[in-house]
């Protein structure tokens, strides 16, 4: 990527682990039955394999495996970090088990085209480093569910740093801003892919992105409203003033002729990346389950989420990651100003960015239906991080309070709904 931290920033930032935990296994899988599979179909692994999964994965669960060979596998691509894989580690994710509330998610199967498609181009001798977008290399997919209920891939493991918290508290102030900047570098890169040149035209609709997810989201949501907890037999809810926000957001729309049809990762927020252990640069872009063909803003607007968070209104005990936002504090690791212009210098895109407002707004709406469907799955006990998780226990009873945030974040942009919610 384009930033090249100096020697002494990367020995400020160490090698201690950052993010990445894995612990026991919670979905529980057949592991006789997968390396039944790997031994037939996948040569690089050495089986029988030790399974443990991977402390964060809400959507699809994902498991590190540890394989019985001795050695190491390197990694094909010039511009990430060569990886000594300690025993060879991999990465599987699937899809969670039982009925799926949204189609839509889950979708491992794109996951892997994508990242089976971003990986060609970049090993191809004709693609310049700054134009190649870091992710891992996908090794298989498997859509027999005899093997362990849900379709699933493999890919390699990158070792490296994974921040939860955008504030990266761990590592030294320059070292936090060149960390952010390399994430809007790697989003550049990625925004400035032509579909069609790397093979994923078909990807998804050409059509404008954002009235497409307007209508999508407002499916999904009505569905997890009436999804009824096991137990207590009582519906999730809906999110405040819904029908209205919806109405707002579907008679705003942005002119998405500005920023043309590109590759739209769907959930680039700063824990789907994976940092050099010791450099401040990205070696890898994870959780590719949401991407399709549409406008880059929206990327842009997941990334900066967190500015339009105050974590004022967020109570502390279900605080994390994303939720405890960088609005009006003091701690913030650069300015948003300084992201956005870095960002339409290497895309070449105007500043002020146009539309951003309403593309952050429609990111907080959807981050709030997120939560909404975190909580639909837990009432359906289908939650994968376990019920003791701190981001189940915050989306269970917080997701009304995140409508009531981006309500306010409409409001700010100079939004008006057709009716006054009490903010």
């Amino acid at each position: 990527m384009q930033t090249t931290p100096s020697s002494a920033s990367s020995s400020r930032s160490g090698s201690s682990k950052i993010g990445g935990e894995f612990g026991e296994i919670r979905a529980v899988i057949d592991i006789d039955s997968l390396n039944l599979y790997i031994a037939d179909h996948i040569p690089q692994i050495k089986t029988p394999v030790a399974v443990k999964q991977f402390k964060g994965g809400q959507s699809n669960p994902t498991y590190l495996l540890i394989d019985a060979k001795s050695g190491s596998h390197k990694s094909s691509y010039n511009f990430v970090l060569t990886i000594e894989n300690r025993g060879s580690r991999w990465v599987l994710r699937k899809k969670p088990a039982g009925k799926l509330v949204s189609n839509a998610a889950h979708q491992i199967e794109r996951e892997y085209t994508i990242l089976e498609a971003i990986h060609w181009h970049n090993v191809r001798t004709t693609t310049p480093a700054e134009k190649k977008v870091p992710v891992p290399e996908p090794f298989a997919f498997c859509e027999d569910l005899t093997v362990i209920g849900t379709p699933f891939y493999l890919m390699e493991f990158l070792d490296g740093r994974i921040f939860t918290d955008p504030k990266m508290a761990q590592i030294p102030a320059a070292d936090r801003k060149e960390c952010w900047l390399s994430a809007i570098q790697a989003l550049a890169a990625l925004s400035s892919l032509d579909p069609a040149e790397v093979g994923l035209s078909h990807l998804g609709p050409h059509t404008p992105y954002f009235p497409r997810q307007v209508k999508a989201l407002g499916r999904i949501s009505r569905a997890q409203a009436e999804i009824t907890d096991a137990r207590s037999g009582k519906p999730v809810g809906q999110l405040p003033m819904f029908e209205e926000v919806m109405e707002w957001f579907g008679s705003h729309l942005p002119d998405e002729r500005k920023t043309g049809l590109r590759i739209v990762h769907g959930d680039y927020k700063i824990e789907n990346l994976v940092f050099h252990p010791t450099e401040n640069r990205i070696i890898g872009i994870l959780d590719w389950e949401l991407c399709t063909l549409g406008s880059p803003l929206a990327d842009l607007a997941c990334l900066t989420q967190p500015w339009c968070i105050d974590p004022e209104f967020i109570p502390k005990e279900v605080r994390w990651g994303a939720l405890d936002g960088l609005k009006n504090t003091k701690d913030k690791p650069i300015e948003l100003d300084v992201l956005e212009r870095e960002y339409c210098k290497l895309t070449k895109m105007s500043y002020p960015v146009p539309d951003i407002n309403y593309a952050r707004s429609w990111m907080l709406m959807r981050l709030a239906v997120n939560s909404q469907g975190i909580a639909a799955r837990y009432a359906q006990r289908q939650a994968t991080s376990g019920t003791d998780h701190v981001y189940v226990r915050a989306a269970v009873n917080f997701f009304p309070i995140m409508g009531q945030i981006a309500l306010r974040s409409i409001e700010e942009a100079g939004g008006r709904l057709a009716s006054k919610a009490k903010l």
